[in-house]
């Protein structure tokens, strides 16, 4: 079908032209396979080269019943991406999506947790255990690189540059970044490649990768998170917290401890500075603090 053909075009330009994560690559087809779905379920005989906007109009008021608005934006966004591709491509003329408005979300701060509830998450790793070197090893890297989690998963040792203080680090689209690494994180990391990691069954795919699990096979996003949910559940903490808490605390104590915004973007790797200045919202207290430290009339 040319439909199909067109969404493997279009995928094929999130990985090379936009250069996205495989994640974010199915994310977006996911939101052109809801359509086709519901085209399908209703018999509605159109595809998304020549669907109209009032079908369109149908599947958002449809999808608005089970999706939070957050939910709802993402997939409007999405789509009108798509058909824009489609446009461009010429594969159609005009965007159904161009008179459907997003809900408006307002901007979700993120989680954020203290460090004495960060080294209360620390403290109850089970250090009797092989693999508890290499979670405190995990959670020091997380806290003190403000890693995301695939990039966590993705560390090679032949990135670690420990002499020079920095770690290099793959981000999204492949797009590398040197983040400083300090003697307190790679003391943990020493500890779990000198007395952890050096005796693992390693397979030949994985020798250059950080963090192994016991089989000697790389860790998949899915373990991390569950090795911080079992640690907060046993921490006691009554947080939603994941792998994400820690990037977040991460940049927020570097803020309120008075570092520049624009440095905090070059260690997270955000592209843009707007993205950074969520942050900002969390901690109202340095802005104050600013404000009578630097205003004539403060």
């Amino acid at each position: 079908m040319k439909w199909t053909r067109a969404l493997e075009d279009y995928r094929l330009y999130l990985r090379l032209e936009r250069g996205l994560s495989d994640n974010s690559i199915q994310n977006y087809s996911l939101d052109v396979h809801k359509l086709i779905k519901f085209l399908d379920i209703n018999n509605i005989k159109f595809s998304p080269l020549d669907i109209s906007e009032e079908t369109i109009q149908q599947f958002i008021y449809e999808m608005a019943r089970s999706l939070n608005p957050r939910s709802r934006a993402r997939l409007i966004s999405g789509l009108r991406g798509f058909f824009n591709f489609l446009i461009f491509e010429d594969y159609r003329k005009g965007n159904p999506m161009d008179l459907i408005e997003a809900p408006k979300t307002g901007r979700k701060l993120p989680d954020v947790i203290s460090t004495g509830e960060i080294d209360k998450l620390i403290s109850a790793i089970d250090l009797g255990k092989a693999e508890g070197e290499r979670n405190r090893a995990i959670l020091e890297t997380l806290y003190g690189c403000g890693l995301r989690v695939s990039e966590l998963v993705n560390l090679q040792i032949s990135d670690l540059f420990f002499e020079e203080g920095f770690i290099k680090v793959t981000g999204k689209g492949n797009k590398q970044r040197f983040v400083p690494v300090s003697p307190y994180t790679q003391k943990y990391i020493n500890i779990y490649l000198k007395e952890i990691r050096l005796h693992l069954p390693i397979k030949k795919e994985a020798t250059d990768t950080l963090f192994l699990n016991r089989r000697g096979n790389e860790l998949t996003r899915a373990m991390i998170f569950t090795i911080v949910k079992q640690l907060s559940k046993r921490a006691g903490i009554d947080k939603k917290i994941s792998p994400h808490t820690f990037r977040h605390s991460f940049a927020t104590h570097l803020l309120e401890n008075g570092a520049d915004l624009r440095a905090i973007q070059q260690m997270l790797g955000h592209e843009s500075i707007t993205t950074t200045e969520v942050y900002m919202h969390i901690d109202r207290k340095h802005l104050r603090q600013v404000i009578e430290q630097f205003h004539p009339r403060a």
